[in-house]
């Protein structure tokens, strides 16, 4: 099983990373090969809505570091994003991603009743950390990013959330939401 892990955060060893890395280390142990890429470490641009994607290619224009990414998703079996919470949403890093998936849609995505570029049955994890301990905050980062991903074909998709974690390593403290991990990556190599 082949999964990609986009790392979000520009804090290498802050919480979402480190339970991401969490989470692959599982996933890896039972069999998983994992490809990890740092956004923050990367230099692209968000959609420029060209619509060259609608038009022209099946797959974004942009000759870029995001290029490489976009295209190892094809291949994937499994998406782990992994986010922190600023602002109130996911960071400008993730985001400038999911904007960018918008090429693996099909010209006429809207009727189509395949709307998605991709092959159907990949799986999503989402892992979202905040400083904040109330987990009625925020909880709709998940489900209007996992709309998208529903979109593009994706199916068994899992949150992994870190609440009350503001420190690099708090999330170490978290012994029910390091389980849930271990419990998903079991789950979907499974």
């Amino acid at each position: 099983m082949k999964i990609i892990c986009l790392l979000g955060s520009p804090r290498p060893k802050g919480n979402s990373s480190t339970l991401a890395k969490y989470f692959c280390d599982a996933a890896e142990k039972l069999g998983a090969t994992v490809q990890t890429f740092a956004l923050n470490k990367l230099s692209y641009r968000g959609c420029q809505a060209c619509m060259a994607c609608k038009t022209n290619l099946e797959k974004c224009i942009l000759k870029d570091d995001l290029e490489p990414v976009l295209d190892s998703i094809r291949d994937a079996d499994v998406l782990v994003l992994s986010t922190p919470v600023y602002f109130a949403d996911l960071t400008a890093q993730l985001k400038a991603f999911v904007d960018r998936t918008y090429s693996y849609l099909v010209p006429n995505f809207f009727n189509n009743p395949n709307p998605s570029r991709l092959a159907p049955g990949k799986k999503l994890v989402f892992i979202q950390t905040q400083g904040q301990p109330n987990e009625k905050l925020f909880a709709d980062i998940f489900p209007r990013n996992e709309a998208f991903f529903k979109w593009y074909g994706f199916k068994d998709n899992h949150l992994i959330r870190g609440c009350g974690v503001r420190n690099p390593e708090d999330i170490l403290a978290k012994g029910e939401v390091l389980k849930q991990a271990e419990e998903v990556a079991r789950k979907i190599m499974g």
